[in-house]
């Protein structure tokens, strides 16, 4: 017998056996950032090869599409594996593997952010990247939803387009956001095609104990674009519950599955709070903070006034640090 849902809900288990429970064909939209194999705590301080780990989650990957109705997408956010200071972009081999179960890749969407580990040996990764397939050619893309406002309303078509000429050449609703979100509020939602959407970290409003939260703007996106209202919405790693409060906030069916019972427990509380309209989140579109040129912090300290290191001082002589090697 297989569950229903009739209401969002966060269920606690292992993700192969809930998605047993999970009718095949019945989610619209799977929105998930899975365990990147980085030794972070939900991964209980594990780091397996990258071997062992595509071995673990290739069968998840193959039971989450067959839960995917037709018409229905995937959105699949992922770093990269770091080994010995070597990069392996995890998006590389999930194209594949949801490539081998006959899904089709709509978009590859970088989402830049500002903030993360610096690297020492490398240049440091500000990127990650979520991956947008759909199961056939008939989907749900709702580009209205997502517009952001026109570089150049004013730009009226030329004599050469006939009878429009000198009618607007945009879309009064705006432009298409493009594949590249990134995380500079003066270029968000003003002037740019770049979306610029903070990391949770720090004084983020939406930072929980949980170590690599997404924010609710980039699930809020991916829930608009790619599915309708009452849609069940599924996210098989659910974390702090992101998704399933942005699925809830829009009218979808939200589920999220978690192993972590203090996990769980977490984004039952914030799904509660959410409802009652106590949940701290940051608003889409604001912009991103920077320092004023009054701070402290943005200031040069004298320490390093004397150190003779210009534009052209040439480099620093550093050795890598285990964090650099294994994380990004």
């Amino acid at each position: 017998m297989f569950r229903s849902f009739s209401s969002s809900e966060i269920v606690e288990g292992d993700v192969a056996t809930e998605l047993a429970k999970i009718a095949p064909n019945s989610v619209q939209l799977i929105l998930t950032s899975p365990p990147y194999n980085i030794g972070k705590i939900y991964e209980r301080g594990e780091k397996r090869s990258l071997e062992e780990y595509l071995e673990w989650i290739e069968p998840v990957a193959a039971a989450l599409v067959a839960k995917l109705a037709p018409g229905g997408s995937l959105c699949w956010q992922v770093g990269n594996y770091v080994k010995d200071g070597e990069l392996f972009p995890l998006d590389a081999f999930f194209y594949q593997i949801f490539r081998t179960n006959k899904l089709n890749l709509r978009n590859r969407i970088i989402w830049r952010f500002n903030f993360g580990l610096h690297a020492q040996r490398r240049l440091s990764g500000r990127y990650e990247t979520l991956l947008w397939f759909t199961k056939g050619d008939n989907y749900t893309f709702n580009l209205d939803n997502i517009r952001v406002p026109q570089l150049y309303p004013g730009k009226l078509h030329p004599s050469s387009k006939g009878g429009r000429a000198g009618t607007p050449s945009g879309n009064p609703l705006g432009k298409n956001p493009s594949d590249i979100w990134e995380f500079s509020a003066e270029q968000a939602f003003l002037n740019d095609t770049i979306w610029e959407l903070p990391n949770v970290k720090a004084n983020h409003p939406e930072k929980t104990e949980h170590p690599c939260q997404f924010p609710s703007e980039l699930a809020e996106r991916c829930v608009l674009a790619f599915s309708k209202e009452g849609d069940v919405v599924l996210d098989p790693f659910s974390g702090a519950g992101t998704t399933v409060i942005a699925a809830t906030g829009h009218g979808r069916i939200g589920v999220g599955i978690d192993k972590s019972a203090d996990y769980v427990s977490l984004s039952r509380e914030r799904l509660s709070a959410f409802r009652k309209g106590g949940l701290p989140l940051r608003r889409a579109g604001m912009p991103t903070r920077r320092p004023r040129d009054t701070e402290k912090v943005a200031r040069v300290p004298d320490a390093w006034l004397n150190l003779g290191l210009g534009p052209s001082g040439g480099g620093i002589d550093v050795k890598e640090n285990q964090e650099d090697k294994d994380s990004n």
